[in-house]
């Protein structure tokens, strides 16, 4: 199918080929006829890709401080390394879709196949959207007009926030789409309306609608024509859609207020508020949150929990829903803001529309029909030129499908795996877009979004799964029955009766797979170096290792006990491996204890071994990110080893020994991944011992439970 992305690094638009995204539970699958260009939204994306590099440090200086921070603690190249893999990938655009829905996922109540609907997927043939993200469409309401609706609802959302009652006076600052949607809106409302901005075609269209006009661009002052226009009160309230970097359109809307009243902005300004501005007249300000209450909630939006109505009359999908009964009774009209039309091959031409100087309002991409086009645009798999790793050894050497195509498999994993010599086979993601991205970026030979013909593919012997934690386990399991050989990112299952499933089918004798582990610390050049040291230690060894992990929001998919299965399944079983591998003996007992917090990832683990080595693990997230964020500390014949975030390690009273320091930081990626294309090509042995992955496995859970 096609999809325009768009790059951060250059700010180029391309319309590619990808594949058919998956239907997922609780998704529908839709076939696209039309969707809008958010032309605000959308410039500022572009704009921000064309950017030189200082200019998008100005634009984000909260990140530059991450940046720096990184620097400090990891080392400038991994941090450059981190910073050009995050602009590399590429932004799929657009939010305003109306399509045919071609699929419906379990669990999806109240829609069926052939179903109009509006939602916010992408500018794409085929997208799969939250149900509560869709709207079924009247009939009297048009493609073309549909494409308008979730515009639409971000427009009713910022007039619910500010409550118009009929008779108020009501500024609108900006009127682009938007704008001019909600001057229709609060027109419905019974309010009058006085329109802002610099250009007089667009407050042309606005008077239409009943808008009285300020016109910028002609030295109309606007504070002194919203003074006449309150009959010399202040306006009820101000509505800001404009999109401007100046703090201008919030200083004025503060002086054209009357006492009490109410800002909200929906667009995007400068906020460096005066208080004086505020204080005086005691103004409500409120930035609205895009399409309406449930945005941004993962319950609501992934999950489809909707809010009880009783409680939360308007979500945004009842928002949506309320647009297009206004556009159906035709209070809300939208066909005449559209100014240009194009076919979506022909996307780029919008784009230049969208950055260059030709006046524009609606932009609409066409979609063709399937049947008169003679494409497919359901196909979920895409070939890639030939690859250049393409060669596979005679002897079965690894060739490797990835199921997972996020930050940590394009940035660290896919690269390591290259580099060890591996074919790869394919990647499959279940939008399609990050999976075309890193085939393309590093030579995959097919992108697919259909995972289970991963399992069924005789060009490939082993999978990498790199997915959210939750899948880990069936993944596992099904790539065991299917004879392939499985490195699994950690963890390898959430929960005790996963880790049953899988220590019975591993240890069949029809069992054949190499199975590892991600625990790639282990293998990293200083910590193999701390290995060696302590084999001339005899006795019991004692190992502090303090990981200042940093807060996770509570609402992060790596705290949810079925995603994610909380971090210290999801993170914490790294430094149990570790320890447990510098160690060399199983843990006889262990011990934690957390510290009283929303999340519960502020732990202190402490692990017995049955030689009498000790292990304390302290996975803080109450820390500064300037600090390291890991430390390991080993005690043992009356010397220490400190090494200190995998670039420093120290030795204090070593024969022989007194430091190993590296240029930057090797967590062990590359040895851990290569060490399994070994195990894989050569027929030997797993890396890590069964034994111990299945051991660190239940430690990690049994911790886990105990927190609770």
């Amino acid at each position: 199918m096609k999809q325009i992305l768009q790059s951060l690094k250059t700010g180029a638009t391309e319309v590619a080929d990808v594949p058919c995204p998956a239907t997922k539970r609780g998704h529908l699958l839709i076939q696209t006829s039309r969707t809008l260009v958010s032309v605000g939204t959308e410039r500022m994306m572009v704009d921000f890709g064309k950017a030189g590099w200082i200019e998008k440090a100005r634009q984000q200086p909260d990140k530059v401080r991450m940046v720096l921070d990184k620097m400090k603690t990891d080392g400038i190249m991994p941090t450059i390394e981190a910073v050009f893999n995050k602009l590399d990938q590429p932004l799929p655009l657009g939010y305003c879709n109306i399509g045919t829905v071609v699929a419906v996922g379990a669990g999806v109540v109240g829609f069926e196949i052939g179903d109009r609907v509006a939602s916010n997927g992408k500018h794409a043939e085929m997208v799969c959207v939250p149900v509560n993200l869709c709207a079924k469409v009247p009939t009297q309401v048009s493609d073309e007009e549909a494409a308008f609706t979730v515009l639409g609802a971000i427009a009713l959302q910022g007039i619910r926030l500010v409550q118009p009652t009929l008779g108020e006076a009501v500024v609108v600052t900006g009127m682009g789409l938007i704008g001019i949607v909600t001057t229709q809106l609060l027109r419905a409302h019974g309010c009058r309306v006085l329109g802002i901005d610099f250009d007089p075609k667009k407050l042309e269209i606005a008077r239409r609608f009943g808008a009285e006009t300020v016109d910028l661009s002609a030295g109309q002052d606007p504070v002194a024509a919203a003074e006449q226009f309150s009959r010399g009160r202040g306006v009820d309230a101000v509505i800001v859609t404009a999109a401007t970097k100046s703090n201008e359109p919030m200083h004025q809307a503060a002086l054209m207020c009357r006492k009490r009243g109410r800002i909200v902005l929906v667009g995007v300004t400068g906020l460096e508020l005066s208080r004086d501005d505020f204080f005086k007249k005691e103004i409500t300000f409120q930035v609205s949150c895009s399409y309406g209450p449930g945005r941004y909630d993962p319950n609501y939006e992934e999950k489809g929990q909707d809010y009880p109505v009783g409680y939360v009359r308007w979500t945004e999908q009842r928002n949506l829903e309320a647009v297009l009964d206004m556009m159906s009774d035709g209070r809300l009209e939208v066909k005449s803001l559209v100014t240009h039309r194009f076919e979506i091959h022909n996307a780029e031409q919008a784009y230049e529309v969208v950055g260059g100087s030709e006046p524009s309002l609606g932009i609409v991409l066409e979609y063709p029909n399937p049947t008169s086009s003679g494409r497919d645009p359901t196909k979920q798999t895409v070939q890639f030129p030939k690859a250049t790793n393409d060669i596979v050894r005679a002897n079965g050497g690894a060739s490797i499908s990835f199921i997972g195509a996020g930050n940590y498999a394009t940035a660290v994993l896919i690269k390591a795996f290259k580099e060890s010599g591996a074919r790869l086979r394919s990647i499959a993601s279940s939008a399609g877009v990050s999976g075309v991205h890193a085939g393309r970026k590093f030579g995959f030979e097919e992108t697919t979004t259909d995972t289970e013909s991963l399992f069924a593919d005789s060009q490939s012997n082993s999978v990498v799964i790199t997915t959210r934690h939750d899948s880990h386990a069936g993944f596992v399991l099904k790539a065991m029955t299917c004879g392939k050989h499985i490195f699994v990112e950690k963890p390898l299952c959430l929960t005790l009766s996963e880790l049953t499933s899988i220590e019975t089918a591993g240890s069949s004798p029809t069992n054949r797979s190499v199975l590892m582990v991600g625990f790639n610390r282990r293998f990293a050049p200083q910590v193999q170096r701390v290995k060696e040291l302590l084999r001339a230690v005899s006795g019991p060894k004692a190992f502090v290792m303090t990981v200042n992990a940093g807060a996770i929001p509570a609402d992060h998919w790596t705290q949810d006990g079925e995603q994610g299965g909380g971090r210290i399944i999801g993170e914490g079983c790294h430094f149990i491996d570790l320890i447990r591998f510098l160690a060399g003996s199983p843990i006889e007992s262990h011990a934690s204890a957390s510290m009283k917090s929303a999340t519960g990832d502020t732990v202190t683990i402490n692990l017995k071994f049955i030689d009498g080595s000790l292990g304390t693990i302290h996975y803080f997230a109450n820390g500064s990110k300037a600090f390291p964020k890991e430390r390991l500390e080993v005690f043992a014949g009356g010397a220490v080893l400190q090494l200190d975030n995998f670039r420093k390690l120290q030795g204090f009273g070593w024969k022989g020994f007194s430091k190993m320091n590296l240029w930057k930081q090797d967590k062990g990626q590359r040895a851990c991944a290569a060490a399994f294309v070994r195990a894989v090509n050569d027929g030997g042995a797993p890396p890590i011992p069964w034994n111990e992955i299945i051991e660190v496995a239940r430690v990690s859970i049994e911790i886990a439970e105990s927190n609770k």
